[in-house]
């Protein structure tokens, strides 16, 4: 069986899972981080990210002597045949990825890598980043790969097993080959292109899903406005193969670790070569403003009008996460839209199984508890924002007997209202008409 030997810097997100994934494959893997303790707990197999498979894969990595963990990238990269880069690019100042960590680690293993190791860039990086890469290893017996991700968070290991595609990247076709027969397995479809062109393949796929989630997002407010119902409309047109349905669904606005981050990105490098990506421009207002329209939906279901203060009003939220299945608040529009309420005077009781009470990004906008219920009791309203499935089968009888003002507002459109409607509760839906006790 073809194997190599693989280094991942980095035991994130993508890391983590790529690492884990890959020792799956029957190849060797060393996962380096340089925090200790992180090491320490996943050489237990302790995983302390919610990702349905990945902590049994990494226990099964580990048991098979596929997969271990070190502290620091610079001794395992001497023996490794590969080496992935897999380090946090965040948004900097300028709304573009900060390489800072790609370019530390890049100079820190580039003399300890063996003659004719491969160099491959896993994380989210803006286009040009592989010539960069290239620039610092200051190599030629060491190409350069662009590898991009696509895993969702909350199916990242089926994703990675399971993918639509493979995209690799360089401008060596060799190196390029040899990245993509990590893969063979999978029987995934394969594109073999120049660097720039897979590092802008990321970044177009995402922005294009940004798009047709700021598009739906604005078609449910015409429905609104016109009479019509969204989910029969979005029905009717993803039965046209050139459209699918996919990302049809409204909800409070996109977000997550990816979406935000990648728009705001390539509109950085639009702006770097002088070209005016307008639609994308407008595609992160839309989104911007989607929060704001879920905050006026909220105030006039559970107050006195759209444009109310909500000052002193107890509101109950359902959801904080940006995505049922994990625990990641970052740039989640349902802590955005909480935050906007809290703005308003509102005060928010939220229940959301994947967050953990002590989270300091919670500090000053929701009192977070253990039980939905709870978070019910004497509130002039609830308010789903994450579309957990456990919601649904909620006994909506005794949340109405906790209620002072029985309605609900589902901004992601997950409820049966008829079930509310029995219950005696009002729900307010995102593209529908509402149904009112």
């Amino acid at each position: 069986m073809f194997t190599r030997r693989i280094v991942i810097v980095g035991t994130g997100y993508v890391g983590l899972t790529t690492g884990a994934c890959l020792a799956s494959l029957g190849h060797h893997v060393v996962c380096s981080d340089v925090d200790a303790a992180k090491v320490r707990h996943l050489s237990r197999g302790e995983v302390d990210i919610l990702e349905p498979d990945l902590a049994e894969l990494v226990r099964d990595g580990l048991a098979s002597g596929r997969l271990t963990f070190v502290v620091g990238a610079a001794r395992a990269a001497a023996e490794a045949e590969m080496v992935f880069l897999c380090v946090p690019t965040p948004m900097g100042a300028d709304g573009g990825a900060d390489l800072a960590a790609v370019e530390s680690v890049t100079r820190e293993i580039r003399d300890l890598l063996p003659h004719g190791c491969v160099l491959v860039t896993k994380s989210t990086v803006p286009v040009g980043t592989s010539a960069r890469v290239t620039e610092l290893v200051r190599r030629e017996d060491v190409p350069v790969v662009s590898n991009p991700e696509f895993l969702r968070e909350g199916s990242a290991v089926r994703d990675f097993l399971h993918p639509d595609r493979i995209v690799v990247g360089s401008a060596s076709r060799d190196a390029a080959q040899q990245v993509a027969d990590l893969y063979a397995r999978l029987e995934a479809p394969t594109v073999l292109v120049d660097a720039a062109s897979a590092e802008m393949v990321k970044y177009a796929a995402n922005c294009f899903l940004a798009l047709r989630l700021s598009y739906v997002n604005a078609l449910a407010e015409l429905c609104e406005h016109s009479g019509a119902n969204i989910a029969d409309v979005t029905a009717g047109m993803g039965y046209d193969r050139r459209i699918g349905s996919s990302c049809l669904r409204p909800g409070p606005g996109w977000g997550g670790s990816c979406l935000p981050k990648d728009t705001r990105a390539l509109m950085q490098v639009s702006e770097a070569v002088d070209f005016d990506f307008s639609l994308l421009r407008a595609t992160i207002s839309a989104n911007t403003r989607q929060r704001e329209q879920m905050v006026a939906k909220i105030a006039e279901a559970c107050g006195e009008g759209p444009e109310s203060s909500l000052k002193g009003a107890r509101i109950g939220v359902l959801g904080l996460t940006f995505k049922a299945g994990t625990d990641d608040l970052r740039d989640s529009p349902a802590l955005g839209v909480a935050h906007l309420l809290a703005e308003r005077g509102a005060e928010l009781v939220a229940y959301d199984p994947g967050v953990r009470a002590d989270d300091p990004r919670l500090e000053g906008i929701v009192t977070l508890v253990d039980d939905p219920y709870q978070a019910a009791k004497s509130a002039v309203g609830m308010v789903l924002l994450t579309d957990w499935q456990e919601f649904r089968t909620l006994d909506w009888p005794r949340v109405a007997a906790v209620l002072d003002g029985p309605v609900v507002v589902d901004t992601r459109n997950l409820l049966d209202p008829e079930v509310l409607h029995r219950a005696g509760v009002s729900w307010y839906g995102v593209g529908h008409p509402p149904m009112r006790t």
